[in-house]
């Protein structure tokens, strides 16, 4: 690649992480070319992005965003995954394929422009995903008004079993006879 070529190529990423909202430097020294291939499809499925990348063009490409500070004297060969959407399902994405292939190695974190220790990392996995918070959201919204339908059918319905019970038992008597 000659000089022109990785200028674009800095160009490019530095774009793509002004626009990041989570990204995570790693170490993958000993995975084979079939589990890199397993890995960059299961980002891509889940809208992420990855990448191998030289530390030079992750610290020039990083200058002036919110990853700037995670992508500092960075040593050994680096991969990149970064998203623009749920940092969840990158974080569970990637510590689960970790727990399986110990040779990715995770050397920081960035969420939201904040630099994040591997345990915090670990915690943000272990959160709910988008779509089941919209859910217990959904639910906590709903659920009183549910309750005073179910409380204002309730007066109707047990009006109407007390009037039943009464025309059964003869309790009503026609007026004026």
């Amino acid at each position: 690649m000659n000089r022109e070529d990785k200028q674009k190529k800095a160009e490019t990423l530095h774009e793509e992480l002004k626009k990041a909202r989570t990204v995570i430097l790693s170490g993958f020294e000993g995975l084979t070319v079939a589990q890199d291939t397993v890995l960059r499809s299961q980002v891509s499925k889940i809208g992420a992005r990855y990448e191998v990348v030289k530390n030079s063009l992750i610290e020039r490409a990083a200058k002036s965003t919110q990853i700037e500070p995670g992508a500092k004297n960075l040593r050994g060969t680096t991969s990149l995954a970064y998203t623009e959407t749920d940092p969840v399902a990158l974080a569970k994405l990637l510590v689960d394929y970790a727990k399986e292939n110990p040779a990715l190695v995770f050397k920081t974190g960035i969420v939201e422009g904040r630099v994040v220790s591997m345990a915090e990392w670990e915690s943000i996995a272990s959160l709910p995903s988008r779509e089941e918070l919209f859910a217990k959201a959904l639910f906590v919204i709903k659920s009183p008004g549910q309750q005073l339908a179910v409380a204002v059918s309730a007066v109707g319905r047990n009006l109407a079993r007390v009037i039943q019970q009464g025309v059964k038992e003869n309790k009503f008597k026609a007026s004026g006879s």
